[in-house]
């Protein structure tokens, strides 16, 4: 078994952070996670050379961004391995290789838990330490805790090491949303947001050069208003850690919508909090980009998607416009998306599952906001696509893989792989 890493010496660590390079080889015994040790399995049953099974590793690691190489492949079988990171975060869509065959693949992922510590605000002055009040389904998950964790699923999973380097020159890309944006923990729930790290991995070629990848952090959460996002103190955190030239993409709409007393609705509330965004990254020398709400499945007798947002869609582009701000309508383009997939076929991007489905199944899910893992994949296209539309310097950070996306000519939902997480939850996500 490989030797423990002790209390002591994992401080030492944390002190020297960025010079210290955490590697483990898989190949040989590992312990289960706990807090003494630092790292190990976790989550479920360590593998074992006698089962085929997702299963997790994690490392206790200070905040911040870590460039991640995992080697996948085995000398004594032939593997079929996928990477997630965190909360099903996608790294490596399918990797497959042959028996004596192995791939490197780097990524960039970012860890955090909701200290915020003192730093300098848009004035300069040092602000005290505070904390994000995360909700209470996020409390003890994978998000917001003191490890990083990956997740490695597929056919034949096969691994034979994990190398952690912190990287603290990397661009982040901080995502601000809702249920459609964050991190969905647990199958049959996705978003966007957790997808959108899929195309930002390093090729395993030798061959190709390529850029740096950046770091996406999403700090989205389920039912979340453009305001109580910044009252949890999500924006703050944001703050404390953001470097110049780094970016935050928001997208908010769909609970903004349903706020009710004085001065709320799309053109009061909602824009005074776009507003707040777009003068407080600024400040603090980011680059903010806006995202329309997508679409929910709702058509009328003609097979057209019905609007459900209201003035909100056109009270973002009336901001964005007013104060310069690049802007993704993921609105038009997840309308598009639905229309082409039509009225039944639309439901395959969506949590639409009969009951018997999974085994763990209670009822029939129904749902036409939120996105299974296939419409998310989608979805997460199409905000690439936003970013090429618009000249963003974050495409020159594209996998070397990325083919260009129409929302007329969807991929084939019956060929997209998504090996099932084995954390499951049949509860609705907050918010619609």
């Amino acid at each position: 078994m490989k030797k423990a890493l002790t209390i002591a010496s994992f401080l030492a660590c944390v002190s020297t952070i960025e010079a210290q390079v955490l590697s483990y080889d898989l190949t040989k015994e590992q312990p289960l996670y706990s807090e003494a040790v630092g790292y190990g399995y976790d989550v479920v049953e360590a593998p074992t050379a006698k089962t085929v099974a997702p299963f997790y590793f994690s490392v206790k690691v200070p905040d911040g961004n870590y460039r991640v190489t995992v080697r996948l492949g085995s000398k004594k079988k032939a593997g079929e391995t996928t990477v997630r990171a965190e909360s099903r975060r996608m790294m490596v869509e399918k990797c497959v290789t042959k028996k004596g065959e192995f791939l490197d693949y780097t990524f960039i992922v970012n860890k955090r838990c909701v200290d915020i510590p003192s730093y300098k605000d848009i004035n300069g002055n040092d602000t005290k330490p505070s904390f994000v009040r995360i909700k209470p389904g996020e409390v003890g998950s994978l998000t917001w805790d003191e490890k990083l964790t990956f997740e490695f699923n597929g056919a034949s999973p096969c691994v034979q090491s994990i190398s952690i380097e912190p990287d603290t020159s990397a661009v982040t890309v901080f995502l601000c949303g809702n249920s459609t944006v964050v991190d969905q923990g647990k199958e049959p729930w996705a978003s966007w947001g957790q997808m959108f790290t899929r195309w930002f991995v390093s090729s395993p070629s030798p061959n190709i050069h390529h850029p740096s990848p950046i770091a996406i952090a999403n700090y989205a959460e389920s039912g979340l208003t453009a305001t109580s996002f910044m009252a949890q103190n999500r924006l703050e955190k944001i703050l404390s850690v953001i470097k110049e030239g780094d970016y935050v993409i928001c997208e908010f709409g769909h609970n903004d919508e349903k706020e009710k007393g004085p001065g709320t609705g799309a053109w009061y509330h909602y824009t005074v909090a776009l507003k707040k965004f777009v003068d407080m990254v600024r400040a603090k020398k980011g680059n903010i980009i806006f995202c329309t709400p997508t679409q929910r499945r709702m058509f009328d007798a003609e097979g057209k998607i019905k609007n459900s947002h209201g003035d909100f869609p056109a009270a973002m582009k009336a901001v964005a416009e007013r104060e310069n701000v690049p802007l993704i309508d993921i609105n038009a383009e997840t309308k598009i998306l639905f229309e082409t997939m039509g009225v039944e076929g639309s439901k395959h991007l969506l949590v639409h599952y009969p009951m018997g489905t999974f085994p763990w199944q209670v009822k029939k899910f129904s749902d036409n906001t939120h996105f299974n893992p296939f419409g998310a994949y989608e979805v997460s296209k199409l905000v690439v696509m936003g970013l090429k539309k618009m000249n963003s310097p974050l495409v020159q950070y594209l996998s070397d893989g990325w083919k260009d996306f129409s929302p007329s000519h969807p991929d084939d939902w019956q060929s997209f792989y998504w090996p099932l997480s084995p954390v499951f939850d049949g509860k609705k996500p907050d918010g619609n």
